[in-house]
């Protein structure tokens, strides 16, 4: 992790390290952090934040994944933190049960890869710029498709 500065922000400063499931750790530091920083920013500041963050996001990934030669570590979770970052901020203003319902279902796009998650997954493989932007992008699906569950939720 401190061999580049890409690793610190790839590895989600540390947390993608976590032993046991670090796409669930990644993705709990994304909403702590967004709960503690939410408020010092405005909305058109937090959406400049998650751009920029996926932008420097694709550079780091770029960079950890081809120093650890492999093409989509596990331990890389800042794809999980900017994707999360955006539900959030979608989400916004939102309780408590509707962030943790948004976490779980999150994760369970994440994990389990269901239909578009596991296309957005292939689409994208290998190492470079292109594999880069494949390891924010199926997190991205998985964003949407928990955005999805939520305006389907609210509509009925």
């Amino acid at each position: 992790m401190f061999r580049h500065p890409a690793h610190w922000v790839a590895l989600g400063f540390g947390a993608g390290l976590s032993p046991k499931a670090p796409g669930t750790v990644g993705t709990l530091w994304a909403w702590l952090s967004w709960w503690a920083l939410q408020d010092f920013f405005t909305q058109k500041e937090q959406f400049a934040i998650i751009v920029i963050a996926s932008l420097v996001g694709v550079w780091a990934c770029k960079v950890c994944a081809e120093n650890l030669n492999i093409s989509d570590p596990g331990a890389i979770v800042w794809d999980e933190v900017v994707a999360f970052w955006l539900v959030l901020f979608v989400l916004s203003p939102a309780s408590f049960s509707t962030q943790l319902m948004a976490f779980a279902l999150f994760r369970f796009f994440d994990a389990a890869k269901p239909g578009p998650v596991a296309w957005a997954d292939q689409l994208f493989k290998g190492f470079g710029w292109r594999g880069a932007f494949g390891i924010l992008f199926d997190d991205f699906v998985a964003a949407f498709c928990t955005l999805f569950c939520f305006a389907l939720w609210r509509a009925w």
